[in-house]
């Protein structure tokens, strides 16, 4: 088995940082609504950020609840932000409904 499609660490001020990698599949959803739920709702950081860097693909499935995780955080008083999508990715993201204020340092990688 390989390594879990995401890592978690908080960094020195209490942000949350969840780094996913490869592809982020229809496999992988329910891992990923659980993470961002419980890191939301129960650990509850002032700011929560879903790093992309090392994603290739992101399923619809997943970006939706990526979308959902925003208005979540917004309701929660926690700032979700996605860092480093490849352009496509952020695309996905923006028709899923994500705020493009939340989408950070968005590159050109396909």
């Amino acid at each position: 088995m390989g390594r879990p499609p995401f890592e978690l660490r908080t960094e020195s001020d209490g942000t949350v940082v969840i780094r996913a990698r490869g592809v982020v599949g229809v496999v992988d959803a329910v891992r990923l609504q659980q993470v961002l739920v419980h890191t939301v709702r129960k650990v509850r950081p002032f700011r929560l950020v879903l790093d992309l860097a090392a994603v290739s693909r992101l399923d619809p499935i997943n970006a939706g609840t990526v979308a959902a995780a925003c208005g979540m955080g917004d309701d929660n008083q926690v700032a979700v932000y996605i860092d480093n999508a490849s352009r496509r990715i952020a695309d996905q993201l923006a028709a899923a409904g994500v705020p493009p204020q939340r989408l950070r340092r968005t590159g050109a990688v396909t």
